[in-house]
């Protein structure tokens, strides 16, 4: 019996084919498969990364990143995903559509919202300038 791999990760938003083209174009990902209410994307061919798919949930709520009260719906997981220019990939992946979260821990994780809400941080393990 072979071991047992993890090989996508699937979001719940109003659109999964919106949040899919976002991801596609953040990524650099290609559309392996879609359905009315559901997409699966990933890597190029002979590059290597994990799959995301898409699935659209019409009861969709957004997270609350960093949760502030009770009852908010919190975010469940998130996604890192690494760059080698911080300032760079944070500007392209706003202009793709993402927001930058109000609360910023640290200075060398950027976190941004997607369109759907889900919270994910671009990091660096470069040094980065502290926070102003």
């Amino acid at each position: 019996m072979s071991p047992a791999r993890l090989s996508t990760v699937v979001l719940d938003a109003h659109d999964a084919h919106e949040l899919a083209g976002f991801y596609v174009r953040l990524l650099g990902y290609a559309v392996r498969r879609e359905e009315p209410h559901w997409v699966l994307i990933g890597p190029p061919p002979g590059t290597e990364g994990t799959a995301l798919a898409f699935e659209t949930e019409p009861a969709y709520v957004r997270p609350v990143w960093p949760t502030r009260h009770p009852g908010d719906q919190q975010m469940m997981l998130h996604l890192d995903v690494e760059v080698d220019d911080l300032a760079g990939e944070t500007a392209r992946a706003l202009a793709e559509g993402a927001t930058l979260a109000e609360y910023q821990p640290q200075s060398d994780v950027r976190v941004l919202l997607d369109p759907s809400g889900h919270p994910f941080c671009l990091w660096t393990d470069s040094p980065q300038p502290p926070l102003q």
